[in-house]
């Protein structure tokens, strides 16, 4: 396995068509989990996963996971969205660990090295991210990594059959 950044638990790398089958059973079984937070239906399918994957073809989206060093299993996903170049040097995130996972510090430590390849190797200089006002844990991760709440944007997108509101969070290179 090849590592774009090592932790001291976990490790970053890029996503690929081998993580099918381990992907989609950690999103079946935490799909109850994630459906309130996450914009469309859980990836389950091979169909659905190999859509997924195909987002990460050009240049505008990166998709990653972030792995135990110790077993090589996944425990979560991050993915840099609507990358934007020149004098915006941006991307957004979006993430999620999974039900047998969560609450063990995984993801902000995965989280944090993503900050830095993105930081680094990705040379963007902004990350945002859009989490709903009700997702306490996910605030309170970002939080743990260094963003900082930017602002409220209402109806902001469509997930499990609503328009929701989000909070806008954001890190760039000098607050690392």
């Amino acid at each position: 396995m090849i590592y774009l950044a090592e932790g001291e638990r976990v490790a970053l790398r890029y996503l690929c068509l081998q993580d099918y089958e381990e992907l989609t059973a950690l999103h079946q079984e935490s799909a109850e989990m994630l459906a309130r937070w996450m914009p469309g239906p859980p990836i389950v399918t091979y169909e659905a996963f190999v859509g997924y994957l195909s987002r990460f073809d050009g240049t505008v989206n990166e998709g990653f996971l972030i792995c135990r060093r110790d077993t090589g299993a996944i425990v979560g996903r991050v993915d840099v969205n609507n990358i934007v170049r020149g004098t915006h040097q941006s991307g957004t995130i979006g993430y999620s660990a999974f039900a047998s996972t969560t609450g063990r510090g995984y993801m902000t430590e995965g989280l944090r090295l993503l900050v830095r390849h993105a930081f680094g190797e990705m040379e963007l200089h902004r990350l945002e991210a859009n989490i709903q006002p009700h997702n306490t844990a996910s605030i309170n991760l970002i939080k743990r990594v260094g963003f900082r709440r930017e602002g409220f944007s209402p109806r902001f997108q469509f997930i499990d059959g609503a328009w929701r509101d989000h909070e806008r969070w954001a890190i760039t290179v000098e607050m690392t």
